[in-house]
């Protein structure tokens, strides 16, 4: 499917005389600068946008998406965002959420050569590794495929407190991190109830960075 560019415009154009009409002061406001309570990352997958889902507009939320929702060390365009949203945006709360039938997270299972893809995908193979005792006990290849959805946000939320500005952030008692997972089959949020003051305990001996 090709890219209509004139449908697209026109669209643009009547959402925008349209928001206009309910709101006079909308992009007025829009102008004045972005003041979003949440950081939001997820999966760039194309089914899965971020407002539509919390029911959100815009201005409200600061948006990260990659494939399949990373926080990877390497990533220094990641961790820019997470340390603009928490030091200069000043949010109150960091969201992980991935989804399930998420592409990422069944291509790394493949056994396959991705070529660049590789290098991205092999943290989620890492973490495989990591759960494969829980994972290789799941005999439903589909059911496996979501746990290890579920559990590869866990560990993207951990990514996020090893991170230094989260870390003052959250001790300052300024920052809650949260993971969801999307299921596209209901179009409904799950809040996995991840335990942060747990998780910062295990880590801290080995990751915490003191001012």
């Amino acid at each position: 499917m090709t890219m209509d560019v004139t449908r697209i415009l026109e669209a643009n154009a009547a959402w925008a005389i349209e928001q206009s009409r309910a709101d006079p002061e909308f992009f007025t406001r829009l102008t004045e600068g972005q003041r979003p309570a949440t950081l939001y990352i997820g999966c760039s997958d194309s089914r899965v946008t971020a407002e539509d889902m919390m029911g959100v507009g815009p201005g409200e939320v600061f948006v990260l998406r990659n494939i399949a929702n990373m926080v990877s060390a390497l990533d220094v365009g990641s961790l820019s965002v997470v340390a603009y949203a928490v030091t200069h945006l000043e949010v109150s709360d960091i969201v992980v959420c991935g989804h399930y039938l998420c592409g990422g997270i069944e291509a790394a299972m493949q056994p396959r050569d991705l070529g660049m893809l590789n290098h991205w995908l092999r943290t989620i193979r890492d973490i495989y590794r990591l759960h494969s005792e829980e994972l290789d006990a799941i005999s439903d290849r589909d059911a496996r495929l979501r746990r290890l959805v579920e559990l590869n946000v866990r560990e993207q939320c951990i990514n996020v407190l090893k991170t230094a500005e989260v870390q003052r952030a959250y001790r300052a008692g300024r920052l809650g991190i949260h993971g969801w997972v999307f299921d596209i089959s209901q179009g409904r949020l799950i809040d996995l109830g991840i335990d942060v003051a747990a998780e910062v305990a295990k880590i801290a001996a080995i990751y915490r960075l003191d001012p």
